[in-house]
């Protein structure tokens, strides 16, 4: 059987990309077990710095694959193994960058939610349809409403209305929006710039990223300058500091022949 989900590594960036367009990439259980499959390989690879996730054909991901879910006994399935794959993304110690040639929707929409930074072309159009299907977009919500605009949140989770790359931007919900011969230069260009980071300082980031601040700024502080001295001390800043110092890359840049 074919794969549902492709893997390349080059330069140090992972590329994940599902490779189901008959069914626009829904999530069927074949592709959440590839997918994370993928994933963990990603993570588990000390020379993959940043990861791409791709897609082919017009679709990025219409979310589950509703055929499917509609089978004796799988009910539960998806949502029970979505959350994995969502965690896997948020978790990951590596930047994930989603690349969107096309549009999302509801489960497809709680993966660019839950990557690191996402780039779609102009065209591509979004929706939460889960509400007009009876149900509720509550796993997708864990990565969707920390990204968006209240008053937005509200407004697109209870009409399931379909909304434009623009507007996706406007909320919060993706970082750029891009002609379609664009999109690969522009991916490129955030990529280029990730591997520049620290390995640990970069997954140490993303922690920070994900913790609510405390109410009491001094604790927050407290906690913040003890994050800063340990990599001042540490390994990794030490020759960051170094390579600036001596103009040059820092020693975990990958080498490229660009």
């Amino acid at each position: 059987m074919a794969e549902l989900v492709r893997y390349s590594t080059d330069n140090g960036v992972a590329t994940i990309t599902l490779d189901s367009p008959h069914n626009r990439n829904a999530l069927s259980a074949v592709l959440r077990r590839e997918l994370r499959e993928h994933l963990g390989a990603a993570v588990a690879d000390d020379a993959v710095r940043v990861v791409v996730l791709d897609h082919t054909g017009p679709v990025f991901c219409a979310g589950m694959d509703l055929k499917e879910a509609g089978t004796a006994g799988s009910t539960t399935a998806g949502v029970n193994e979505f959350p994995e794959i969502l965690t896997q993304i948020l978790t990951s110690p590596k930047p994930v960058v989603a690349k969107l040639a096309g549009p999302a929707r509801a489960g497809g929409v709680g993966i660019v939610a839950a990557a690191d930074i996402a780039v779609t072309v102009d065209t591509a159009t979004f929706a939460f349809t889960e509400v007009r299907l009876g149900l509720v977009p509550a796993v997708i919500s864990v990565t969707v409403l920390p990204r968006l605009l209240p008053r937005a949140a509200h407004e697109l989770f209870l009409t399931g209305e379909t909304f434009d790359a623009a507007r996706a931007v406007h909320i919060g919900l993706v970082n750029a929006a891009v002609p379609a011969d664009g999109l690969d230069a522009e991916v490129r260009r955030y990529t280029d710039m990730l591997v520049l980071g620290g390995p640990t300082a970069l997954a140490a980031t993303k922690r920070m990223l994900r913790q609510s601040r405390p109410v009491d700024p001094a604790e927050g502080f407290a906690e913040m300058l003890e994050l800063s001295a340990g990599f001042f001390a540490g390994a990794e800043g030490q020759e960051g500091i170094a390579a600036f110092a001596q103009k040059r890359r820092a020693s975990w840049v990958p080498v490229t022949d660009r």
